[in-house]
């Protein structure tokens, strides 16, 4: 255990590569799981949970870690699966999600593998639990899921979409006409969190399943633009962590496309950390926003509509 935690610590490199790197675990059952090591505070075997008072069903307890309060998931009980009876010979992965952190109690936790987004698959449409999932790989010829976690914070919490009155505009639409913003993010969940969040603008918006589709989808829109892919879409919203790529890879293809330079780029995502900032300086993104505030994203939506290139 002490290898893997010295493992997570290090990992920064990778970032704006189009790679990451997969912390594998199980939960009940053979089948494996991964989590991007950058969620990853912390591993640490299962220390006694306190139940609290009409605790949601798939909070197993709250575990007080270096002064701090946090609530612990059944992860395999929030995906449908039975829950994690054995707590004692279980582990925590401590990971940030969305400005917040949490506690997922995953069974067995084994070990850190590097890959890159192109290895990552989009789930198989009809698969049995593909609804949890954002992605699939192979690893020692077995399939790996990785999980929608906003899809199950926002079912124990659900998030807000609402903008504030006075960030709500919807001449900003009638501004743009029918030019429209492209949403990227690999999650349902939380495309339709940035779509509601930005319906009270008037937008027009194009929605993409993950980094690839994306520039699938500017590429033919700016194949019909005599000058550049602006004069149809006004602006990119994308998020970071994608299979097949990433939203740094997808950032550096636009903005290395004479067609599509002057399209600004908002990165939105839930990782976070001082890497970030770097990051979004090297591939060229105009803004980065930490998921999720409905009026932060859609005050940089308008501010970035409002820029002039």
């Amino acid at each position: 255990m002490a290898g893997i935690l010295d493992s997570v610590n290090q990992r920064t490199q990778l970032v704006g590569q189009n790679r990451l790197e997969l912390l594998l675990f199980k939960l009940v059952g053979r089948q494996r799981f991964g989590i991007n090591v950058f969620k990853v505070r912390e591993v640490l075997q299962c220390p006694r949970l306190t139940s609290l008072p009409k605790q949601d069903p798939f909070i197993k307890g709250v575990a007080h870690i270096r002064g701090q309060t946090i609530s612990v998931i059944d992860l395999s009980k929030a995906i449908g699966a039975p829950p994690i009876t054995q707590t004692k010979d279980s582990f925590i992965i401590i990971a940030e999600y969305n400005r917040s952190v949490q506690g997922f109690l995953v069974a067995g936790v084994e070990r850190i593998v590097t890959l890159s987004w192109k290895d990552m698959m989009p789930p198989p449409e009809g698969a049995g639990k593909s609804s949890y999932l954002t992605a699939v790989t192979e690893i020692d010829k077995e399939m790996v899921s990785i999980l929608d976690v906003e899809k199950i914070l926002n079912e124990i919490n659900p998030v807000s979409t609402d903008l504030s009155d006075d960030v709500a505009d919807e001449t900003v639409g009638e501004e743009l006409g029918d030019r429209i913003v492209m949403i990227a993010d690999d999650s349902t969940v939380a495309r339709n969190q940035v779509r509601r969040a930005l319906e009270p603008l008037g937008i027009k918006m194009a929605l993409a399943k993950n980094g690839q589709d994306a520039l699938d989808q500017l590429t033919a829109i700016a194949e019909t633009c005599e000058h550049s892919i602006t004069e149809k879409v006004a602006l990119m919203v994308s998020d970071i962590e994608m299979p097949e790529m990433d939203g740094y890879t997808l950032t550096a293809e636009v903005k290395g496309n004479e067609r599509m330079a002057k399209m600004p780029v908002i990165l939105h995502t839930s990782l976070s950390g001082v890497f970030n900032n770097a990051m979004v300086a090297k591939v060229g993104a105009e803004d980065f926003i930490p998921k999720f505030h409905p009026d932060e994203l859609a005050t940089a939506v308008k501010k970035w509509l409002n820029h002039k290139v």
